[in-house]
């Protein structure tokens, strides 16, 4: 492809993500879940007794914050739009499946940081000292990127039915957030657990998260952001392919 069709399909790809953050991320609903849900897991872990320190918690739900957010709607944008006709008519427009998925994903990396910006926000009310800046607004650009990849292939089965993409979306993720060291400190997980732990991206991020509140951190900070960045370049050009190829059924 040609700089010139490139720049015209990042174009493209910006105005669908413009699209999709007007019809379906600037919603009541949607905004309740991506806000309240890591919340009340947050709460119910806050006032269990458990004595855990509050910038460990805290850490945990930005981690569960982008996560949630960056993995709300992007499964069932395309299983909305292929029930409503309209994915057809975006499919005969001149757009490459690439840009499309490149679209859905912007507006789940745009949304996912705008809210987790309000949890920061709310951790530094708090009083907790955010030592490592760059550290953090690195890697909340990079998970983002990573969580909205992981959306986009959840919505590769090839249904029109979205309450399916989205009861597949609720099987992976809770299991995900339960083996990621949210809430159990990867220090005090048995064998088995780190074992699963290592293959979330989830894990590296609160990882991030943790060193740029407290400087401590459980893997190398370096390991954390090459992991993140492999898991964000395998996701997102497995999403492609596999977009690419189940599209043609959705018709």
């Amino acid at each position: 492809m040609n700089p010139a069709a490139f720049r015209q399909q990042i174009r493209r790809a910006w105005a669908i993500a413009k699209k999709d953050i007007r019809i379906y991320y600037l919603k009541g609903p949607v905004l309740i879940f991506g806000v309240f849900m890591p919340v009340f897991l947050f709460l119910a872990f806050f006032m269990g007794g458990r004595q855990l320190p509050l910038a460990f918690l805290l850490s945990g739900l930005v981690g569960m914050t982008l996560f949630f957010t960056a993995t709300a709607v992007s499964p069932a944008i395309f299983p909305w739009e292929g029930q409503a006709k309209t994915l057809e008519r975006l499919a005969a427009c001149p757009v490459t499946i690439e840009a499309i998925v490149l679209g859905d994903m912007i507006a789940s990396i745009l949304f996912g940081i705008g809210v987790t910006m309000i949890t920061l926000l709310i951790g530094l009310a708090l009083g907790l000292s955010l030592l490592h800046g760059i550290v953090l607004g690195f890697a909340i650009l990079l998970a983002a990127l990573c969580f909205s990849a992981i959306g986009m292939l959840l919505a590769v089965p090839p249904t029109n039915v979205p309450s399916n993409i989205m009861m597949l979306s609720t099987l992976l993720k809770f299991p995900l957030v339960f083996i990621s060291g949210i809430f159990i400190p990867l220090e005090q997980m048995p064998a088995w657990g780190l074992y699963l732990a290592v293959c979330s991206p989830l894990t590296y991020f609160t990882d991030l998260v943790r060193y740029s509140f407290t400087g401590a951190h459980y893997f190398p900070v370096i390991v954390d952001i090459a992991a993140l960045a492999v898991f964000t370049l395998v996701f997102t050009a497995a999403a492609m392919h596999l977009h690419r190829r189940s599209l043609p059924r959705r018709m």
